[in-house]
């Protein structure tokens, strides 16, 4: 295999997820994810168009907001550089699927339109930070610089309470 494959392989395994076993398509991915790294500054997901602007780019910085929740549905994300178990035990086949972006970028569309208001609980000492990746939680003053669980930056953090 190669270092680039395994070494991000073992990297991404101490966080309880799986990488995809097609070891040329995933160096491929990451390679592509080097090269808008160096476009953007960040990593967005090769498999999505970004825009140059970081902030409205966090939904696609790899691993994508939507990870967790294709994972959950079909067993892969939509780039297919993360997959289950039962991929990897070839009991489900990867195939393609849709884009929950443009679903997620509608929705805060219309929340902002109608200004939804955030839940608020009176007495806490400090906002709580969630995680938009992995959805780690903490109650400090600021998000952390980086996530402890799935090492993603400050901005992917959203105030929560």
């Amino acid at each position: 295999m190669g270092k680039l494959y395994d070494d991000f392989k073992k990297e991404t395994e101490k966080t309880g997820y799986y990488v995809n076993p097609d070891v040329e398509f995933v160096e491929m991915l990451l390679k592509n994810i080097d090269i808008n790294k160096e476009r953007y500054g960040y990593p967005a997901c090769p498999c999505r168009l970004a825009s140059g602007n970081r902030d409205k780019d966090l939904g696609i910085i790899c691993p994508c907001d939507y990870r967790d929740q294709d994972l959950e549905e079909y067993g892969f994300c939509f780039c297919a550089l993360y997959v289950t178990k039962d991929v990897i035990e070839n009991h489900k086949k990867i195939h393609s699927i849709p884009d929950r972006r443009m679903k997620a970028l509608k929705k805060q569309k219309e929340e902002k339109e109608h200004e939804i208001e955030k839940v608020t609980i009176d007495g806490l000492p400090y906002p709580v930070w969630r995680c938009k990746v992995c959805g780690y939680l903490c109650a400090r003053p600021e998000p952390p610089e980086t996530c402890p669980i799935c090492h993603a930056d400050k901005d992917r953090f959203e105030k929560f309470i």
